[in-house]
């Protein structure tokens, strides 16, 4: 997702610009730190007391250069027009967080109003059109079949989640002043991999193979994950 994300910065602007970078959902800041280490100036949304306390102890141990590029706002991410100005970044991350919403549409609207115009909007999201792939690869005859007919699911943490599907999602962007410009499918081959298991030996090999895959039909249609890029009009 890094490649593909890196991929759209640098097809929409200049090189060596140094961007404004809102990540709501941060999590443990990954996405962060790296658009830090490029140069760019972020601001990441997190509600975990616990997430922040990990992105802080990880940004500890950054050069000072780095450190000041990095402002972390506790908050929800439904709220950023409470702590930011409509236009304020040039591009907003929301990586793994739809899930987790019931109602995603005032989220996103949200997000779109961040965005100065010509701004990059990426979203990671379940794939509600391949929700049957991961039972139906583990032999979940019956869990498969119902997966059909649904976009809810039990994540790997027991949590009972929600999936997007891409004509919606894509219909939402368009709704909301951002239509999507480029989407790629991730974790198409590597899904059912075990947590914690140990990356193996030709890892860039791996990689570009689900690089591959993830910008190729049709492929990228049964990836358990989506990452959709919209651009502010």
């Amino acid at each position: 997702m890094a490649r593909q994300l890196d991929e759209q910065i640098a097809g929409r602007f200049p090189v060596g610009q140094r961007l404004r970078v809102l990540d709501v959902g941060m999590g443990q800041g990954t996405q962060a730190l790296r658009l830090a280490r490029a140069g760019h100036q972020v601001t990441g949304v997190e509600q975990d007391a616990k997430m922040i306390a990990t992105a802080r102890e990880e940004l500890a141990g950054e050069p000072e250069g780095i450190r000041e590029r990095v402002r972390i706002v506790q908050g929800d991410g439904r709220d950023t027009g409470v702590h930011f100005l409509p236009g304020s970044f040039d591009v907003v991350l929301c990586h793994g967080v739809l899930m987790y919403i019931e109602e995603p549409d005032p989220l996103l609207a949200g997000l779109a109003r961040m965005l100065a115009p010509g701004g990059l909007l990426s979203l990671l999201v379940r794939n509600g059109d391949a929700l049957a792939m991961r039972p139906g690869l583990a032999a979940d005859w019956a869990g498969a079949l119902a997966a059909f007919d649904t976009t809810a699911y039990r994540n790997r943490l027991g949590l009972d989640v929600r999936a997007d599907r891409l004509a919606e999602l894509t219909a939402t962007l368009a709704g909301i002043g951002a239509p999507l410009h480029a989407w790629y499918g991730v974790r198409v081959f590597t899904d059912t991999a075990a947590d914690g298991a140990q990356a193996p030996a030709d890892v860039e090999t791996l990689l570009a193979v689900e690089e591959r895959a993830g910008k190729t039909d049709p492929y990228r249609g049964v990836a358990a994950l989506l990452h959709l890029c919209g651009v502010r009009g």
